[in-house]
């Protein structure tokens, strides 16, 4: 039953979620070391392997299924996917070179009580990260789930509740809290190194296409699609709005935004140790490039502060909380020249200098703009995947690099800019409750869900 604009009994707020994960060493202080981590894996036998069940294995399922699959102390004992000869052809590259073959199944509710399976990876569409996580801490699975956590906020809420209630593991696919360099970035920052930093800019100008308005159809041959379609509303087939253009949709993804600014914005919170919800959002933009089937915006300018600071909440002259940190995001899908060299990345802002970070590493340059440190490594992936089998065996989430909680807090900055555009209104947000101060705005932060596919009404 949707939400609207009532906070239901068993609404869980911030406190429910345990507020030791703002204060568990989330911020890359359990990034792994390699060398130590390679040794664990060494160490293992076969009869100690971890079971990973994989949901979601065409693309980028794929590249993260091979991540964990490198692992020798892993075993991957299931391939899901609704898609018969996308599952069939993971299963097949799998058993080269090895005699165990993953079982295929096209649902991920009929191996949540076999023992064998010790965590689930998702990477389905973002509309189906929600109930797997739940499920799999609910039958005691530990869970890497990719981004943004869920499709919605409430989503997200239920995720960190069961994670919690549970005490299970759940890392997102934020995978740049992984990263040696990102910890150097931090350490920079913290140190002082900038001066006194109050503002992060992340970006997106990297062109992408149209999605062309083309007919309904029948779904591939061999593809359960109302499966796929799963808490989503019912609605016909269309090629384009399947496989990777679900993200453009409502109904399916959060734009781009959600796609990949939701690294980007994390980049700033990493560089400026923001562990806390934002209090207001605010946001511009629209289509003004494309005249095409997608629904979200090609162009966006999104607006989120922070605060208050430890010594106590100041105000401004209308009575809000007077912002700490100011993050920003700059979204054109449409243009080709690149912002500060980078098609996209972010940037960190000090009294003394400023620092840019990237997927590959990161510049600082002083007042002047002379580059006097730089940094970058390309273990992300792998760490991340490490950190969370690491975290598997030992038993201690608050280890994970990218925690559920952590991992939320950008999610909902994601969900919150969106909602912003949607709304066309500056939104003040409500950190215990996760609501807004707007009745038009929270119609956004749950959604009804089919029936069959709906959240449990009982963690």
């Amino acid at each position: 039953m949707s939400n609207g604009n009532r906070t239901p009994a068993n609404h869980p707020t911030r406190r429910q979620f345990n507020k030791s994960a703002l204060t568990a060493p989330a911020v890359l202080t359990g990034v792994v070391a390699t060398t130590q981590a390679r040794a664990a894996s060494e160490r293992s036998s076969p009869n100690d392997r971890i079971g990973i069940a994989c949901l979601g294995v065409r693309g980028r399922g794929n590249g993260v299924m091979r991540t964990f699959a490198a692992n020798k102390d892993v075993q991957i004992t299931h391939v899901c996917d609704v898609d018969t000869k996308v599952r069939e052809q993971r299963i097949a590259e799998l058993v080269k070179g090895t005699p165990h073959r993953p079982k295929g199944v096209k649902d991920y509710r009929t191996i949540l009580e076999d023992k064998n399976v010790d965590a689930l990876v998702v990477c389905t569409p973002d509309h189906w990260h929600a109930l797997p996580t739940i499920h799999g801490c609910q039958a005691g699975k530990d869970v890497y789930v990719e981004k943004p956590d869920g499709h919605n906020i409430r989503e997200g809420q239920m995720m960190v509740a069961a994670a919690r209630k549970h005490n299970r593991c759940v890392q997102l696919g934020t995978q740049a809290r992984s990263a040696p360099y990102m910890a150097d970035v931090r350490k920079y920052v913290k140190d002082g190194s900038l001066g006194k930093v109050l503002y992060g800019n992340a970006w997106e100008t990297a062109r992408q296409g149209a999605i062309p308005r083309v007919a309904d159809g029948p779904p591939p041959a061999g593809v359960d699609y109302n499966m796929w379609l799963g808490p989503a509303p019912k609605r016909a087939f269309n090629r384009y709005r399947y496989h990777g253009n679900w993200r453009w949709f409502y109904d399916y993804g959060a734009g781009d935004l959600g796609n990949d600014g939701v690294h980007r914005i994390d980049y700033c919170r990493i560089a400026m140790g923001i562990e806390t919800m934002p209090h207001t959002v605010s946001c511009l933009g629209g289509k003004l490039f494309f005249d095409d089937a997608q629904d979200w915006p090609d162009t966006m300018n999104v607006s989120w502060s922070f605060g208050p600071n430890k010594n106590g909440p100041r105000k401004d002259a209308q009575g809000s909380p007077h912002p700490e940190h100011i993050i920003t995001y700059e979204m054109r899908i449409w243009t080709r020249p690149r912002l500060h060299g980078h098609a996209e990345g972010a940037a960190v802002f000090g009294e003394n200098g400023w620092l840019i970070m990237t997927h590959r590493g990161w510049q600082a340059f002083d007042a002047a703009g002379k580059q006097v440190k730089s940094g970058g490594d390309n273990d992300a992936q792998r760490n991340h995947v490490r950190n969370f089998l690491d975290c598997v065996r030992s038993r201690k989430w608050r280890n994970l690099n990218q925690e559920i909680y952590s991992g939320h807090v950008s999610s909902v900055m994601c969900h919150a800019g969106n909602i912003a555009w949607r709304t066309s209104k500056t939104l003040r947000f409500d950190a215990e409750t996760e609501r807004f101060d707007d009745v038009s705005a929270n119609r956004y932060v749950a959604r009804e869900a089919r029936a069959e596919y709906a959240l449990p009404a009982d963690l």
